[in-house]
């Protein structure tokens, strides 16, 4: 196993006045600090701020082992660079001279400190981000490897089960509004076999996801680790497991019987008999008619890049006939025996 060691750098104003304004809530360092316990030992914890402005925060962060570094307010000087400058100045100097600090965790939302990410991935070092959803930009999450919105972390206690965005109260979005985890999982499965054949490690998988979406976390999705996560999908036939692999990583394939595509065969057997019986029909727009007799429909969800992927494992299946005309450039498509 890697030897990650973790230098953390937090831009404290970003932070606490987030906290404030957005979650009307006082900032906590613990649900951090434990966080980052459970990835691997913290050898370096500073915190950048004006400490005059957060007297009664200083003796939680010195309990934590935090090391203050004051920001005083110079004339000429704006308070945010300074801050912003002196710490990204430190986080490279540390990247330089500690070849041992494996991984830099920056706290703030600041779109300003991308370069210094991408600056330090550019030197092989990971880069997990910590920030709140309303004050964090677009910009940066992409930009990390990891990222973790402060309102997730376990031990945030929340005033109200309330999700603040754009600086507004608005309630939590239903689960139906999340992102289609079998469909995530499926495709990025589907890619990761196709890149390396054979079976994926749970480990590589959970890599990739965040690799695609820093901000990727089981939590999200009612799980309370990524193990339970693939379990879940394994007792639904979305993915197969072995767990027989002695080092507790198992590894994560397709179900041998398929990904639960006859359903979606059907489906698209049943919309090309409404169209036209036994007639071909323009592959495009077929999607579409198809999301209107079931608007969960996605190949995605069974792990395929495209729509055109699936029709064409649908004729390897023989449930469809696939044509292309070279002078149109389009497919067509015809239900095989005119019936599901």
């Amino acid at each position: 196993m890697e030897d990650v060691r973790i230098g953390l750098f937090i831009d404290y104003e970003n932070l606490a006045i987030g906290a404030r304004d957005d979650l009307k809530m006082e900032f906590d360092f613990a649900p951090i600090a434990d966080a980052l316990a459970e990835r691997s030992r913290v050898v370096v914890r500073r915190a950048y701020a004006d400490w005059s402005r957060f007297e009664k925060d200083r003796n939680m962060l010195t309990d934590n082992h935090v090391e203050l570094i004051e920001i005083p307010q110079r004339r000429g000087m704006v308070r945010k660079n300074a801050a912003d400058i002196k710490m990204a100045v430190d986080a490279m100097e540390l990247a330089f001279e500690r070849d041992y600090v494996t991984t830099f965790v920056i706290c703030t939302g600041d779109s300003d400190f991308s370069p210094l990410v991408q600056k330090l991935r550019e030197l092989n070092k990971s880069v997990i981000g910590v920030g709140l959803k309303a004050s964090t930009s677009k910009l940066l999450p992409p930009a990390c490897d990891e990222f973790l919105f402060y309102e997730n972390l376990v031990g945030v206690d929340l005033p109200q089960a309330r999700v603040i965005r754009k600086g507004k109260d608005e309630p939590a979005p239903p689960s139906s509004e999340l992102p289609d985890l079998d469909g995530l999982v499926s495709l990025t499965l589907s890619g990761l076999l196709r890149s390396e054949g054979g079976h994926v490690r749970s480990s590589h998988l959970k890599r990739a996801l965040l690799r695609k979406d820093s901000t990727f976390a089981e939590g999200d999705y009612g799980f309370r680790t990524f193990s339970e996560l693939i379990r879940n999908l394994a007792d639904r036939n979305v993915v197969q497991i072995d767990s027989s692999v002695a080092d507790g990583d198992p590894t994560v394939s397709f179900p041998e019987t398929g990904r639960g595509e006859d359903k979606a065969f059907k489906l698209l057997a049943d919309t090309l008999n409404q169209l036209a019986a036994g007639e071909p029909v323009p592959l495009s727009g077929l999607k579409d008619v198809m999301r209107k007799a079931d608007d969960s429909f996605s190949e995605k969800t069974y792990g395929y890049s495209g729509f055109l992927q699936f029709v064409k494992a649908a004729k390897a299946r023989g449930v469809v006939a696939l044509d292309f005309d070279p002078e149109s450039g389009a497919y067509a498509v015809t239900v095989v025996g005119g019936d599901s």
